[in-house]
């Protein structure tokens, strides 16, 4: 079975050569601890068109750098759908791409809540048309939930490639 990684860099190839327009993507991560960025960057040519990446793990640094609003985070918390969402549109500005994934999560195994439990995350993805947002739950070991979330965040930015390629209209 072919990586994740390697499949988004055959549909980001795909695309260009269907419509001579290169997609670049970046990423901005918080549980996964840039793990996303990693599996992307284990592409020999992936400069073409990962343009990089933003670890916020802080709440901090979501605000003051990725420009999440301090009232979000404050009303549904650091991992929730809302902040998520704009943690990849936030990236997607910062970071000049036309495709930014982000996770916000809970690895474990402590931070967890009654209403947020340890394995929870939101992934987004956000382009200037459209933003996703899957939630996860995640039941394994803090390290295994980092990685799943990972390979979640790269399933979904994959099915979103596809999803633009088969519908001509999106292009």
């Amino acid at each position: 079975m072919k990586e994740l990684e390697a499949e988004i860099a055959q549909l980001i190839r795909y695309f260009q050569a269907r419509t001579g327009r290169l997609l670049t993507i970046g990423a901005v991560e918080s549980a996964s601890g840039g793990r996303i960025a990693d599996r992307i960057t284990n592409m020999s040519g992936s400069s073409d068109y990962f343009k990089g990446s933003v670890i916020s793990y802080s709440n901090q640094i979501k605000v003051d750098l990725i420009k999440v609003k301090k009232e979000t985070i404050d009303k549904y918390g650091a991992v929730s759908e809302q902040t998520a969402l704009e943690m990849a549109q936030g990236g997607r500005r910062l970071l000049n791409v036309d495709i930014c994934v982000s996770d916000t999560g809970i690895a474990g195994p402590t931070g967890a809540t009654p209403e947020k439990l340890v394995g929870l995350f939101y992934l987004a993805l956000a382009t200037e048309d459209e933003s996703l947002v899957e939630k996860h739950v995640f039941s394994e070991n803090r390290e295994e939930n980092k990685r799943a979330a990972a390979e979640a965040a790269l399933d979904m930015l994959k099915k979103y490639l596809l999803e633009l390629i088969n519908k001509p209209d999106k292009m």
